[in-house]
Protein backbone atom coordinates (compact mmCIF):
# COMPACT_ATOMS: atom_id res chain seq x y z
CA UNK A 1 0.00 0.00 0.00
CA UNK A 2 1.27 3.09 -0.77
CA UNK A 3 -0.59 6.38 0.99
CA UNK A 4 0.16 10.04 -0.95
CA UNK A 5 -0.21 13.44 0.63
CA UNK A 6 0.04 16.69 -1.47
CA UNK A 7 1.54 19.96 -0.86
CA UNK A 8 2.22 23.59 -1.99
CA UNK A 9 -0.75 24.50 -3.76
CA UNK A 10 -1.86 28.41 -3.16
CA UNK A 11 -3.01 31.31 -5.25
CA UNK A 12 -0.10 32.84 -8.04
CA UNK A 13 0.21 35.35 -10.56
CA UNK A 14 0.10 34.80 -14.21
CA UNK A 15 3.92 33.86 -14.98
CA UNK A 16 4.76 32.77 -11.50
CA UNK A 17 6.45 29.47 -10.32
CA UNK A 18 5.06 26.79 -7.54
CA UNK A 19 6.82 23.99 -6.34
CA UNK A 20 4.16 21.02 -5.47
CA UNK A 21 5.28 18.04 -3.31
CA UNK A 22 3.78 14.72 -2.51
CA UNK A 23 4.95 12.79 0.31
CA UNK A 24 4.27 8.94 0.27
CA UNK A 25 4.50 6.18 2.71
CA UNK A 26 5.13 2.32 1.68
CA UNK A 27 7.47 0.54 1.29
CA UNK A 28 6.77 -0.35 -2.23
CA UNK A 29 7.25 3.77 -3.18
CA UNK A 30 10.56 3.50 -4.58
CA UNK A 31 9.44 0.69 -7.10
CA UNK A 32 6.77 2.60 -8.08
CA UNK A 33 5.99 5.04 -11.24
CA UNK A 34 4.65 8.59 -9.98
CA UNK A 35 2.86 11.31 -11.62
CA UNK A 36 0.52 14.33 -11.27
CA UNK A 37 -2.61 14.67 -12.62
CA UNK A 38 -4.87 18.15 -13.00
CA UNK A 39 -8.56 18.59 -12.76
CA UNK A 40 -10.35 21.91 -13.26
CA UNK A 41 -13.96 22.89 -12.41
CA UNK A 42 -16.33 21.07 -14.72
CA UNK A 43 -13.78 19.05 -16.40
CA UNK A 44 -11.99 15.92 -16.57
CA UNK A 45 -9.38 14.93 -14.56
CA UNK A 46 -6.21 15.20 -17.14
CA UNK A 47 -2.58 13.95 -16.74
CA UNK A 48 0.28 16.30 -16.58
CA UNK A 49 3.26 14.56 -16.07
CA UNK A 50 4.98 11.24 -15.14
CA UNK A 51 8.54 9.62 -13.80
CA UNK A 52 9.44 5.93 -13.75
CA UNK A 53 10.80 4.56 -10.18
CA UNK A 54 14.71 5.63 -11.21
CA UNK A 55 13.46 9.31 -12.18
CA UNK A 56 15.59 8.49 -15.75
CA UNK A 57 12.55 8.37 -17.55
CA UNK A 58 9.89 11.47 -17.58
CA UNK A 59 6.49 11.90 -20.01
CA UNK A 60 4.69 15.38 -20.17
CA UNK A 61 1.33 16.32 -21.58
CA UNK A 62 2.12 18.74 -24.08
CA UNK A 63 0.45 21.84 -22.48
CA UNK A 64 3.29 21.75 -19.66
CA UNK A 65 5.79 20.68 -21.64
CA UNK A 66 8.94 23.28 -21.11
CA UNK A 67 7.24 25.28 -18.18
CA UNK A 68 7.02 22.15 -15.67
CA UNK A 69 9.37 19.63 -14.32
CA UNK A 70 8.56 16.62 -12.29
CA UNK A 71 11.26 15.08 -9.95
CA UNK A 72 11.54 12.64 -7.23
CA UNK A 73 13.54 11.45 -4.27
CA UNK A 74 13.47 8.05 -3.62
CA UNK A 75 15.28 8.59 -0.18
CA UNK A 76 13.01 10.87 1.43
CA UNK A 77 9.93 9.17 -0.78
CA UNK A 78 8.61 12.66 -2.10
CA UNK A 79 7.58 13.63 -5.47
CA UNK A 80 7.87 17.07 -6.64
CA UNK A 81 6.32 19.19 -9.30
CA UNK A 82 8.16 22.53 -10.37
CA UNK A 83 5.70 24.45 -12.09
CA UNK A 84 6.39 27.35 -14.19
CA UNK A 85 5.64 30.28 -16.22
CA UNK A 86 1.84 29.56 -14.81
CA UNK A 87 -1.14 30.00 -16.48
CA UNK A 88 -4.89 31.25 -15.61
CA UNK A 89 -5.57 27.66 -17.90
CA UNK A 90 -3.08 25.47 -14.93
CA UNK A 91 -5.88 26.76 -12.40
CA UNK A 92 -6.76 22.73 -11.27
CA UNK A 93 -6.75 20.76 -8.54
CA UNK A 94 -3.40 18.65 -8.80
CA UNK A 95 -3.55 15.47 -7.79
CA UNK A 96 -0.60 13.07 -7.23
CA UNK A 97 -0.77 8.88 -8.39
CA UNK A 98 1.37 6.02 -7.78
CA UNK A 99 1.69 2.90 -10.19
CA UNK A 100 3.65 -0.47 -10.76
CA UNK A 101 5.26 -0.51 -13.69
CA UNK A 102 6.94 2.24 -16.44
CA UNK A 103 5.19 5.89 -16.95
CA UNK A 104 1.95 6.27 -18.97
CA UNK A 105 -0.51 9.00 -19.04
CA UNK A 106 -3.41 7.12 -18.73
CA UNK A 107 -5.30 7.81 -15.56
CA UNK A 108 -7.14 4.48 -14.95
CA UNK A 109 -3.64 3.19 -14.99
CA UNK A 110 -2.42 4.48 -11.35
CA UNK A 111 -3.57 2.56 -8.48
CA UNK A 112 -2.58 5.18 -5.56
CA UNK A 113 -4.24 8.44 -5.24
CA UNK A 114 -3.80 11.66 -2.70
CA UNK A 115 -6.33 14.10 -1.92
CA UNK A 116 -4.90 16.69 -4.22
CA UNK A 117 -3.94 20.14 -3.43
CA UNK A 118 -5.52 23.65 -5.03
CA UNK A 119 -3.41 25.58 -7.62
CA UNK A 120 -5.00 28.79 -8.54
CA UNK A 121 -3.35 31.09 -11.17
CA UNK A 122 -4.61 34.49 -11.49
CA UNK A 123 -4.57 36.85 -14.96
Amino acid sequence: QVQLVESGGGLVQAGGSLRLSCAASGRTFSSRAMAWFRQAPGKEREFVAAIDWSGGSTLYADSVKGRFTISRDNAKRMVYLQMNSLKPEDTAVYYCAGKNGGVVSRTYAYDYWGQGTQVTVSS
